[in-house]
This record gives C-alpha cells, sequence and structure tokens, in this order.
C-alpha cells in the first residue's frame, strides 16, 4: 500500500547540511512535555560495524524512508558491538535517492527528540554524513501490526491483545494531541504501530508528522500525503489538516482491528474496495457485526466489546470532522473495557 502526495513537494538540500542548519523548518516547535532528549550522533562506520556492513543477515525490511537493518550497540556507551552482545537495535538508512526522504528524516530527529512517552518508539541516536542519512531506535521484537494482522502464516492476535493494542494506540495520540503546541502524527496506519515483546504497542515513523494548529485556527494548510485508504476525506479534498484527521485514521486502524482486513485489498485489483466504505453499513448493528468480524478469531471474542469498538469506529470515521470525538473522549471508552477485570483482579489480591 503505498504512500500518496498531492502539490508540488520541495526536496530538502541533497548537499547533506548540519541537523542544526536543518531544524530551520521546524524551529517554532517546543515541547513542555520534555527537555530535547541528547541524542546519540552516530559515525556511518559506527553503524556499518553494528549491522555488519548492513548484511542481509541485519535487514529486517523496507519502507517508504529506506531500508531497516537489525544492529547491536553497548547498552552504556552505544558503542557498536558485536552479533549477540549489549542491546539491540533497528537502524533505518535513507535511500539516497529519496530527496523528500531528507524533510522526512529531519522531522523524525526533531520530533522524538522532544517528545518521550510509553506508546512513541524511542529514537536512541541518528547519523549524517555526507549524503548518508541513518536513524537508530529501540528495537521492537514483534514487529509491525500490519504483520501480525494480515501476513500469512502469523499467528492471529488474540481480542484481548488487540484491545490492548487499540489502547496503546490512543494513549499515543492522546499524548501528541495534548501537548500545548499539538502534534498531528497524519501518517497512523498498521505499519507505523509497532510492537514490543510483550505486544505492547508504540506510535513510530514521525516524518509526515505536522504541528497543528494555533491560536482561533482550525486546521493547517499542507500538501497532502499519507496512505490511501486511511487519510481523512476532508484533508485529501482540501490539505486541511488538524487532529481530526489523527481520529478518522485511528478509525480505520480500528477496523482492521475488528476485521482483520486491510484498509485497502489491493489484491482485489479493479474491485478493491476500501475498508471503511464496506464495513460501514454493519457498525451501528449488532445482529450484522458479526460479518466484519476477523474470522481467524473463531468466535473467540467479548461481543460487548466489539460492538463498543465498532460504535468508537463510527464516530471516528464521521465524514465530518466537527463530529468526530476528541481523544480525551475515546481513550476512556477504551480503558474501560479493561478496567472492570482490572479491578476484579486488583480485589482478589488484595483479599489474598
Amino acid at each position: 500500500m503505498g504512500n500518496f502526495c498531492g502539490g508540488s513537494a520541495k526536496c530538502a538540500n541533497a548537499s547533506s547540511p548540519s541537523v542544526s542548519r536543518l531544524r530551520s523548518p521546524f524551529s517554532s516547535f517546543k515541547s513542555e512535555a520534555a527537555a530535547t532528549v541528547s541524542l546519540k550522533s552516530f559515525s556511518l562506520n559506527d553503524l556499518k560495524t553494528a549491522t555488519k556492513n548492513f548484511s542481509s543477515n541485519s535487514y529486517l525490511g523496507e519502507g517508504g524512508f529506506g531500508c531497516v537493518f537489525k544492529g547491536w550497540i553497548d547498552e552504556h556507551t552505544y558503542a557498536p558491538t558485536r552479533l549477540g552482545i549489549g542491546m539491540v537495535v533497528a537502524i533505518k538508512k535513507l535511500k539516497r535517492e529519496s530527496f523528500q526522504g531528507h524533510k522526512e528524516w529531519l522531522a523524525e530527529v526533531t520530533y522524538l527528540s522532544q517528545l518521550r512517552h510509553d506508546n512513541l518508539v524511542k529514537l536512541i541516536g541518528y547519523c549524517s554524513e555526507s549524503d548518508n542519512k541513518l536513524l537508530v531506535y529501540e528495537y521492537m521484537q514483534k514487529g509491525s501490526l500490519e504483520n501480525h494482522l494480515f501476513k500469512r502464516g502469523v499467528q492471529p492476535i488474540p481480542w484481548s491483545t488487540r484491545v490492548s493494542i487499540a489502547i496503546n494506540i490512543a494513549q499515543g495520540l492522546l499524548f501528541l494531541h495534548s501537548l500545548k503546541t499539538q502534534v498531528i502524527f497524519r501518517d497512523l496506519k498498521a505499519s507505523n504501530v509497532l510492537l514490543d515483546s510483550d505486544f505492547n504497542a508504540k506510535l513510530s515513523d514521525f516524518g509526515l508528522a505536522r504541528n497543528g494548529p494555533t491560536g482561533d485556527k482550525s486546521h493547517v494548510s499542507t500538501r497532502v500525503v499519507g496512505t490511501h485508504g486511511y487519510a481523512a476525506p476532508e484533508y485529501i479534498a482540501t490539505g486541511h489538516l488538524s487532529v481530526k484527521s489523527d481520529i478518522y485514521s485511528l478509525g480505520v486502524v480500528l477496523l482492521e482491528l475488528l476485521s482483520g482486513r486491510r484498509a485497502v485489498d489491493e489484491d482485489r485489483g479493479s474491485t478493491e474496495e476500501a475498508l471503511v466504505d464496506w464495513a460501514k453499513p454493519f457498525l451501528n448493528d449488532k445482529r450484522k457485526l458479526l460479518r466484519i468480524m476477523d474470522t481467524r478469531l473463531e468466535g473467540r471474542y467479548s461481543k460487548k466489546e466489539a460492538q463498543t469498538i465498532a460504535a468508537l469506529a463510527l464516530q471516528c470515521l464521521h465524514v465530518d470532522p466537527k463530529n468526530r470525538p476528541n481523544m480525551t473522549d475515546i481513550l476512556p471508552v477504551l480503558e474501560h473495557l479493561r478496567a472492570p477485570k482490572d479491578m476484579t483482579a486488583r480485589c482478589i489480591h488484595s483479599k489474598a
């Protein structure tokens, strides 16, 4: 599922200016959530050593930004180490021909050097040498939500884990939307949700993130970028971006968690149908909801919880962004699905 973009894209200078010079487009962004985090500046040789010269054995995958490799560094000094020694990290290597990627690389460094949250992937450091641009992240053992939902041969995620993942995504978005200078994630999709060894979900890839509107403005105007099937209709039509654009994307991801189907099924060729268009007629009907549920769950899910998430997804997908809920409304609804069980567990523990 490829990215789409409209309008003209001004490319970052390919002569590789320093990070400090490239920060200017985002210099107005200040987060009260955390002081700027000290990121490690890696040399290219460091990262070659950590990945065995970006060998095929270290290769993890490829995205719009470039290729991702597995590497090893010392957990205290961050110096490169031998395979299996120290801390494992994920290293993204920008494609040299990706001019627009330079701007995305900068946005990633800028935002993740100033934001820390349990549901955002941690950026450890970067490398900027000549036209080599790389980013070093914490390693997320379970990979992307996309792989677990859609990849053939992968064990399906149980229902309780899907609910927890939905809560984690909502927690990450609420953090971004609650900042004094709101951050619009802009590219929420299953492939940008990464899972650790315990299936805790974290938002990744801040290359398309933008500051939200200020003052009495309701939106920021920008060229349209994102992923087909996830982007809000008003954003595609007008380029008007707001936090409600993220809410729409969240609605799509909730549908994917319910159905196990992609936002757009490209395998269907000319008959491809957007998940939103297919699922919407069933979301408000308790009897028909069964028709969209992931068959790989084999009926092992709470019908009440599924109905709650379906109703929430329907609200998030409202055509008019003004009628979509805020993250302050959404997260409590999701957390309530887990609250009764957690409360019961605490009561049992206290009695023991």
